[in-house]
Formats: C-alpha cells, sequence, structure tokens
C-alpha cells in the first residue's frame, strides 16, 4: 500500500468519524427536545419528537455500523501487511519491537 492509499484511507476514516459525531450531535439534541415536550405538552407534539428521534438514531446506528464494517476491514488489511511483513523481515520486526519496548519502558520509567 502506497502512502496516497494510506492518506486516501485516513482521510474516509476522519470524514466518517466527523459524520458520526455530527450525528451524535443531532441525536442529542432529539433528545433534549423530546424531554422538553413530555415535561409540558402531550399528544402529537410529542409524537412528532419521537418519531424524529426515532429517525435520528437510525441513522446513526446505520452509520456506525458502516464504519465499523470499515474499520474491521482495514484492521484485517494492516493486520496482513503486518504479517507478510514479519514474515519477510524477521530482524527487522524484532529491532522494532525492541525498540518500541525500549522507549516505553524509559517513559514509563519517568512516572
Amino acid at each position: 500500500m502506497d502512502a496516497v492509499q494510506r492518506l486516501a484511507g485516513k482521510k474516509t476514516v476522519d470524514v466518517t468519524k466527523d459524520q458520526l459525531i455530527n450525528d451524535f450531535r443531532v441525536v442529542i439534541a432529539d433528545a433534549e427536545a423530546l424531554l422538553k415536550a413530555t415535561a409540558g405538552q402531550g399528544g402529537e407534539a410529542l409524537a412528532a419528537v419521537r418519531t424524529r428521534v426515532g429517525d435520528s438514531l437510525a441513522v446513526a446506528k446505520t452509520k456506525m455500523t458502516a464504519a465499523e464494517e470499515e474499520l474491521v476491514a482495514k484492521a484485517r488489511v494492516a493486520a496482513t501487511a503486518t504479517d507478510e511483513y514479519v514474515h519477510m523481515h524477521p530482524w527487522q520486526a524484532v529491532g522494532v519491537a525492541a525498540g518500541i519496548g525500549l522507549l516505553m519502558g524509559l517513559l514509563i520509567g519517568r512516572r
């Protein structure tokens, strides 16, 4: 996978994350509206707000499921690429792992 593909994949994940955050803000706003509507009113206004909340939740669930599936697929691709690299370059992988372990040990030892 080249650098362009990695950047494109990261941009897709960032866009998806931003979309999910925006969707959850809408859900929260609708839930607050539902609470306000149930406190003082009933009937048609309450039913309309409940419908809007239900629709927002359905959209958010659908987008979360799609984002989760995309994340799992990308994780599998990354795991496969890592496995292939480690099999092709075992000593380099050991060196990188040792370096990361050393850095983590130094950072933890400072606290």
